[in-house]
C-alpha cells in the first residue's frame, strides 16, 4: 500500500484502501477523514467514499474504504467472512458487553477451569441464532438500537442467523481469555463474550477487539489514516 502512487483520477475512478482503524474512532470518522483529505489534496468538490463493514469505536483493525466507482463493490466485501482476535474478561458484565459502559454486575469465577473455558469457546462453532446487543447499529423502528439503549429505553431486537467457521482459545490469563474467531457477516463479538459468560455460569465482557482479516485481506497490509494522509 505504501508503494502505490495515487492521483485525483485514480480516486475518482475508484480506489480500495485498507485502513488499520485506531481505537475510539468510528468507521464514519475514518470515511469522513479520507473524504475530506481527498477533497483538500486534489481540490475535489465531491467524491464518493464508503466503508465495507462497521467496526465499533473501541475496536481496532482492518477497515476497507472504497472511493469513486469502487463504492459499487462495497457489498462484495461486506459479504466476506471476518476474522477477529478479542480479549474477554470473565466475572463481570457491562450493559454494552464491552468497555463503552461501566461494570453493572459481578459474578463468581472460582468454579471455572481452563478446560471449561476451552470447551465453552469451541461450542460456538457452527450456524446459530445470535441476539444482537442493545448497544448495536441494528435498526429498531427506523432508529439505531444504540441510541435507544443509551437513553435506557427497552428494545425489541430479533435474533440473527450467523455462522462461526472457526473459533479457538489462544491464551488464558485468568480472568482474561484471548480468542480468535472466523465468522460470517453480522456476527457480534460482544454478544459472543456475553454468551460465553453465561455458558460458564458467570458473566463476561470484551476488553479488546481487533479485526485481523476480511476474506483474504489482512490488517498486515493496511495503513493508518495518518500514513494515508502522508502518502497523498
Amino acid at each position: 500500500m505504501s508503494e502505490r502512487k495515487f492521483s485525483k483520477e485514480s480516486f475518482l475512478n475508484g480506489e480500495i484502501i485498507f485502513i488499520d482503524k485506531q481505537i475510539k474512532w468510528t468507521s464514519f470518522d475514518v470515511v469522513n477523514k479520507v473524504r475530506s483529505s481527498l477533497k483538500y489534496q486534489y481540490n475535489i468538490p465531491k467524491i464518493k467514499v464508503g466503508h465495507a463493514g462497521t467496526l465499533d469505536p473501541l475496536a481496532t483493525g482492518l477497515l476497507i474504504i472504497c472511493t469513486g466507482k469502487k463504492t459499487k463493490e462495497i457489498q462484495n466485501f461486506q459479504d466476506l467472512h471476518k476474522e477477529y482476535v478479542c480479549t474477554v474478561k470473565l466475572g463481570e458484565t457491562t450493559p454494552s458487553f464491552d468497555l463503552e459502559t461501566g461494570v453493572d454486575k459481578t459474578f463468581p469465577t472460582e468454579h471455572i477451569k481452563a478446560e471449561d473455558i476451552e470447551g465453552a469457546v469451541l461450542s460456538f462453532k457452527g450456524k446459530q441464532e445470535q441476539m444482537p446487543p442493545d448497544f448495536s447499529a441494528k435498526r429498531v423502528n427506523g432508529k439505531r438500537a444504540y441510541n435507544s439503549a443509551r437513553k435506557g429505553k427497552s428494545l425489541d431486537l430479533k435474533p440473527s442467523l450467523i455462522e462461526i467457521y472457526d473459533i479457538k482459545t489462544e491464551a488464558i490469563n485468568f480472568p482474561f481469555v484471548k480468542i480468535r474467531i472466523n465468522c460470517s457477516k453480522g456476527t457480534y463479538i460482544r454478544a459472543i463474550a456475553r454468551d460465553l459468560g453465561k455458558k460458564l455460569g458467570s458473566g463476561a465482557h470484551l476488553t479488546e477487539l481487533r479485526r485481523t482479516k476480511i476474506g483474504n485481506f489482512s490488517v498486515n497490509d493496511a495503513i493508518t489514516v495518518d500514513l494515508f494522509q502522508k502518502l497523498l
